[in-house]
C-alpha cells in the first residue's frame, strides 16, 4: 500500500506539533504534515521552534514555502538533522502574502522554477521533494496545464504529487473561500493517475470521513484531509481499520491519558497551556457532552491549569465512539 494512503494536510495555525501528536494517538497510520515553514524563517530564525516534533509523530512531513532554489536547498539542509520522513513543497497556497513572496500556487505558472528547486534540494541534500499543488489557477484550469506542470516536475525527480482538487483564484477570493468556492475536480486527479501510473498521486479536498476516502482510493494512491480532521478528529479513529484493515479502534480514555502525559511534559518545557489544550476542543464535537467538554477546557484556560482530576475524568466518555 502507498505510504500516502491517508494524510493530514498542512494547515497554518492548525497542524502544529501538538495537534499532530493528538492525531497520531487517534490514527497510527496517517501521514502527518506540518504547517508551512518559509525558507528564510529556517535560515534566519529559530529552527527548533519550527522543526521540533515528538518521535511518535512518524511518519511526519515538513512543508516548505520557497521560490528560490538556493534558499530551498539551505533550508532543507538545516531541517535534515530533525529526521522528517518527507519534505513537501507548497505550490498550492493562494494567500496574498504568499503570492507576494512568489511561492505557493503562483509557482504553478513556473513549472521550470519548481524543477530548479527540486534539483537544487536534491543536489545539496539528497532529499527528494514532494509537491502539493492545485489542479489549476485563475484562467489556467484545463487538464493540459495541470499535466504539463506534473510532467515538468516529474522530469526533475518528483515522484509524489498531492493535488488539491480545486482551482485557486489569485484575486477575488480569500484563502478561506479558495477552499470552498471553486468546484471540486477529483476527476482531473484521477486522470493524472491514469496518465502517470508510475507516480504517486494523492487527491485532496472535500473528504469528510474515512468511508469517503476509501471511495477515492479506487482511483488514486492516497487521500489528503485538512479541515475535516481538525473539525472532527475522532471521526478518523476508524481510519486504520477501514483503510488498512487493522483491528479495532483506539480507546478514547487511553488517548486522553496519553495526551495528558504529553501535555505535562510540554508544560514543563515552557509551552503555553493554550497551545496544548487547543487541539482538544473538537474531540467530542457533535456528540452528547461535547459542549460541556468545551466549557471545561475554556474554564481550564481561564484558571491557567489543566482540568481538575485530569482530562479523562472530565471527558464525556459515555458518548459513543
Amino acid at each position: 500500500m502507498s505510504a500516502w494512503r491517508l494524510a493530514l494536510a498542512p494547515m497554518m495555525e492548525r497542524t502544529d506539533r501538538h495537534f499532530r501528536f493528538l492525531m497520531r494517538l487517534v490514527t497510527r497510520r496517517t501521514r502527518l504534515y506540518s504547517e508551512m515553514v518559509v525558507d528564510r524563517t529556517l535560515i534566519h530564525g529559530d529552527p527548533p521552534r519550527h522543526l521540533d516534533f515528538h518521535p511518535a509523530e512518524h511518519p511526519v512531513a515538513l512543508q516548505l514555502g520557497t521560490a528560490d532554489p538556493r534558499l530551498a536547498a539551505r533550508a532543507v539542509a538545516i531541517a535534515r538533522p530533525w529526521g522528517y520522513d518527507e519534505v513537501n513543497l507548497n505550490v498550492g497556497c493562494p494567500s496574498p502574502r504568499v503570492q507576494a513572496g512568489g511561492f505557493g500556487v503562483v509557482l504553478m505558472r513556473r513549472p521550470e522554477r519548481v524543477a530548479e528547486i527540486v534539483r537544487a534540494v536534491y543536489e545539496e541534500t539528497g532529499v527528494r521533494v514532494t509537491v502539493k499543488h492545485r489542479v489549476g489557477l485563475d484562467e489556467q484550469g484545463d487538464y493540459a496545464f495541470l499535466a504539463r506542470f506534473v510532467e515538468t516536475a516529474a522530469a526533475a525527480g518528483v515522484r509524489v504529487f498531492l493535488v488539491h482538487a480545486r482551482k485557486a483564484w489569485t484575486e477575488g477570493l480569500d484563502p478561506k473561500a479558495n477552499r470552498t468556492v471553486p468546484p471540486l475536480e477529483h476527476a482531473k486527479v484521477y486522470r493524472l493517475k491514469r496518465d502517470f501510473p508510475e507516480l504517486t498521486i494523492v487527491t485532496n479536498g472535500g473528504v469528510a470521513a474515512p468511508e469517503e476516502a476509501r471511495v477515492h482510493l479506487e482511483h488514486v494512491d492516497g487521500v489528503m484531509v485538512g479541515r475535516a480532521m481538525w473539525d472532527r478528529p475522532w471521526r478518523w479513529a476508524a481510519a486504520d481499520r477501514l483503510l488498512w484493515g487493522d483491528a479495532g479502534v483506539p480507546d478514547r480514555r487511553a488517548v486522553l491519558e496519553r495526551y495528558e502525559a504529553y501535555l505535562h511534559e510540554r508544560l514543563a518545557e515552557g509551552v503555553p497551556l493554550r497551545a496544548l489544550v487547543r487541539p482538544l476542543f473538537n474531540l467530542f464535537k457533535g456528540e452528547p457532552g461535547g459542549r460541556r467538554w468545551r466549557r471545561t477546557l475554556d474554564a481550564a484556560l481561564r484558571a491557567g491549569r489543566p482540568p481538575a482530576g485530569g482530562l479523562a475524568a472530565q471527558a464525556p466518555l459515555e458518548a459513543p465512539a
